[in-house]
C-alpha cells in the first residue's frame, strides 16, 4: 500500500495545486517513483489510498497496467490516517494468503532492497517490521531505539525492558506486517497507526522489529526538503537503478539557443525551450514543455512541467 491521501499542508500554496506525491523529480512524480520502486522489488499489486486531489494520483498511474502492476484504489471521504487507511483498505490488502504487507509513505524517494526486509521479518517472526535509518539530524523526527536483536524498544513514548542498541533511529515510513497486525488499529476515527497499533505491539511484548538500512532515503515533506530532494538527485546522491528515464541531461527535443549557457547538472525534459542568452543551472529541472524567456537565470530551481519562466530564480518551486 501507498499513502497518499495527505493535504499537504506544509507545502503551503504548492500544496493546493498538487498532492504531495505529485511533486515532479526528473520528469517523474514520486508516486510514479514508488510505484516504480515496488516493480523493481517484484512487487505486482498495489493499493493507494486517495483523498486531497486524489484525480491527479489516479491519472498519473490509472489501473497500473501501463507499468506491469495491477493497481486498485481506496478512496477516502474524509482523511482517515494512516490507521483508518489501512482499515478503509483491509479487503483489498488481504487475500486469505497469510502473506505479509508492505505500506510505504508516498512521499519519499529510496533505494531499499525489500527483499533483505521481508527475509528480516520472516526470519524473526515478526508481526511487524519499521525499516528505519540512522539520521545526522534526529531533532527534527520522532525517534526509536532498538535492542541488539534489533527489536523495537521504544517509540513515541512507549517502551519495554531491554538496552538501547546505538543510537535513536527513525522511520523511513516503509513498514511490513502480518494480516493479523490489521486487528490492531481501533475500529473508529483516523488513527496513526504508530500512535495506536504499534504502540499496543510494544506495550504486549509482540515480535516487533526494526530493520536499519544506510541506502538512500529522502521525504519530501516541505518545499525546501522536495527542492534538496531534487538537488540529491541531480547530484547522484541518489543513483536509482529503477529510473525510467535518466536522472540528469538533456532531452533531444529540448530546444537550447546557441548563446544559452546551461551548468551540470541539470535535468532538461521534452519540449523545453531555452532563450538566447539564458542560464540554467546548477541544480535545476525544467519539466516538459517548459519556456525560459531570454536572459533568465536559474539557479537550484524546480520549474513544473508547462511553466513558462520570465523572471530570474533560484531556491525556488516555479508552479505551471
Amino acid at each position: 500500500m501507498i499513502f497518499a491521501a495527505g493535504l499537504g499542508t506544509r507545502l503551503g500554496e504548492l500544496g493546493a495545486r498538487r498532492p504531495k506525491p505529485m511533486l515532479p523529480i526528473c520528469g517523474a512524480p514520486l508516486i510514479r517513483w514508488a510505484a516504480l520502486w515496488l516493480r523493481s522489488q517484484g512487487v505486482r499489486e498495489v493499493v493507494i489510498n486517495l483523498h486531497h486531489m486524489g484525480e491527479q494520483i489516479e491519472a498519473e498511474l490509472g489501473d497500473g497496467a501501463a507499468l506491469g502492476m495491477a493497481i486498485a484504489y481506496s478512496r477516502e471521504a474524509a482523511i482517515l490516517g494512516t490507521g483508518g487507511g489501512l482499515r478503509q483498505a483491509r479487503a483489498l490488502l488481504d487475500d486469505g494468503s497469510g502473506a505479509p504487507i508492505v505500506a510505504m509513505n508516498g512521499k519519499i524517494l529510496l533505494d531499499l532492497d525489500l527483499a533483505a526486509v521481508l527475509a528480516f521479518h520472516r526470519g524473526r517472526g515478526a508481526e511487524a517490521t519499521m525499516v528505519l535509518r540512522p539520521d545526522p539530524q534526529p531533532s527534527g523526527w520522532e525517534l526509536l531505539t532498538i535492542d541488539a536483536r534489533a527489536e523495537v524498544l521504544s517509540l513515541l513514548g512507549e517502551s519495554r525492558a531491554g538496552e538501547a542498541a546505538g543510537p535513536p533511529l527513525m522511520f523511513t515510513g516503509v513498514h511490513v506486517f502480518e494480516p493479523r497486525f490489521l486487528d490492531r488499529i481501533p475500529a473508529e476515527g483516523a488513527p496513526c497507526v504508530a500512535r495506536t497499533a504499534y504502540k499496543a505491539l510494544l506495550r504486549e511484548g509482540g515480535a516487533f522489529g526494526g530493520f536499519v538500512t544506510q541506502r538512500y532515503w529522502w521525504e519530501h515533506s516541505t518545499a525546501g526538503r522536495y527542492l534538496a530532494g531534487l538537488c540529491n538527485v541531480l547530484d547522484g546522491a541518489a543513483e536509482l537503478a529503477y529510473a525510467e528515464r535518466p536522472l540528469r541531461g538533456i532531452d533531444r527535443s529540448a530546444k537550447i539557443d546557441p548563446s544559452a549557457v546551461i551548468v551540470p547538472p541539470v535535468w532538461i525534459g521534452r519540449d523545453v525551450e531555452v532563450g538566447a542568452g539564458a542560464r540554467v543551472g546548477p541544480y535545476v529541472e525544467l519539466g516538459d514543455g517548459v519556456v525560459v524567456a531570454p536572459g533568465i537565470s536559474l539557479t537550484r530551481v524546480s520549474a513544473w512541467p508547462g511553466a513558462h519562466v520570465s523572471a530570474s530564480a533560484a531556491e525556488a518551486v516555479l508552479a505551471e
